[in-house]
């Protein structure tokens, strides 16, 4: 019987205890066994790990989160700053590979984003079997059209959508709610024109501070008193992203795009408009992940150990024109997914009369 162990790193994704679920449950009978390592990389650098059997996966597809807990720092960091590669310590490399051998594993199913599956590649160099799975809840993996936990993310932003529409109509108020989306705007897009959002701004584009005053001004003008505006986190004001802190080992921590925005359209027009801003966070994290989702991290657990029985290594699985296939971890992580201006969804948001940067 050959040992796999599966691990998943960065943030927490709807979907992702249906994919360690379905790969254990196709896995099993074709004579694989296999150990979950706690935490991410670290749990294989560390040696903590659980036997994932049947029993253990039993009834937790359904469930948010990862029963094997996660971590977005640490010694495996892939990317760092703006998204650039990050060399492993081959030290650190050389210990992944060597409590791989002692626990007898004859390889990894890695699910992760695009920090994760450069480490992995970086791995796979040193000789350790393994098949990615692709997570992001961003969406912006090139490789792929759709990762699980999207669906779920954007669906969570537009019922607190729904539910800002009536309080700032009520209280003739501008609302910035800020959406997840570092280097892509694809929740922002989707829960934008999903929600009916009034203004769409995307880190894909230069966004124009006295441009978007004028659009509320206009609003007000012709008697819209209330306004929604869905800000990705990932949005520059004054050619700057907006983050809260910086680390050596990991990626920049966004956070406060809306807050910003908020202050400038006041200093620009002081007390015109009476704002407020949301955060929805990790709220497009967790919880439970959708049908679409279910489904969607179903196909790539079975695809995953499908892929590795069949001897491939160093590739992800990649949902293509609703087919399953593999590609070189290389090509699905050396470039992003963005929104583009010929994108069908920011076309529609420009037809329907919202406001987007770009």
């Amino acid at each position: 019987m050959k040992k796999i162990g599966i691990l998943n790193s960065g943030g927490d994704c709807a979907g992702l205890n249906a994919v360690i679920a379905s790969a254990v449950k196709c896995g099993t009978p074709m004579g694989y066994s296999f150990l979950g390592f706690e935490r991410g990389w670290e749990g294989l650098l560390d040696g903590t790990y659980i036997d994932l059997t049947l029993d253990r996966v039993r009834g937790i597809s359904h469930l948010g989160g990862t029963i094997l807990r996660t971590a977005s720092k640490g010694r495996f960091a892939g990317k760092v700053g703006s998204g650039d590669a990050n060399k492993i310590d081959p030290d650190i490399l050389a210990l992944a590979k060597r409590n791989a051998d002692a626990l007898g594993l004859d390889g990894l199913i890695v699910i992760g984003g695009d920090g994760t599956l450069s480490a992995a590649a970086q791995l796979a160099e040193h000789g350790l079997r393994l098949v990615g799975v692709p997570k992001t809840i961003d969406n912006d993996l090139a490789a792929t059209d759709k990762t699980f936990g999207f669906s779920t993310a954007v669906q969570v932003a537009v019922d607190a959508l729904d539910k800002i529409h009536t309080t700032a109509a009520s209280q003739d108020r501008t609302f910035f709610v800020e959406c997840m989306g570092r280097h892509a705007g694809w929740i922002s897009l989707f829960a934008g024109l999903a929600g009916n959002a009034n203004a769409i701004l995307l880190p894909e584009f230069a966004f124009n501070l006295d441009h978007f005053v004028d659009f509320l001004q206009q609003r007000r003008q012709e008697g819209k008193m209330s306004a929604i505006i869905v800000v990705a986190e990932g949005l520059r004001l004054k050619d700057q992203l907006t983050s809260k802190a910086e680390t050596s080992a990991s990626e920049v921590v966004l956070g406060g795009a809306s807050e910003k925005l908020m202050h400038l359209v006041d200093e620009t027009m002081p007390g015109q408009f009476e704002m407020r801003n949301v955060v929805l966070g990790h709220t497009q994290r967790g919880g439970t992940p959708m049908s679409q989702d279910r489904i969607l991290a179903k196909r790539y657990g079975i695809e995953a150990m499908l892929a590795y029985d069949r001897g491939e290594t160093n590739v992800m699985v990649a949902s293509r024109n609703n087919r399953m296939v593999t590609v070189p971890i290389g090509e699905a992580t050396k470039g992003l997914k963005r929104v583009g201006r010929s994108t069908y969804e920011y076309l529609a948001a420009k037809r329907l009369d919202i406001y987007v940067n770009g």
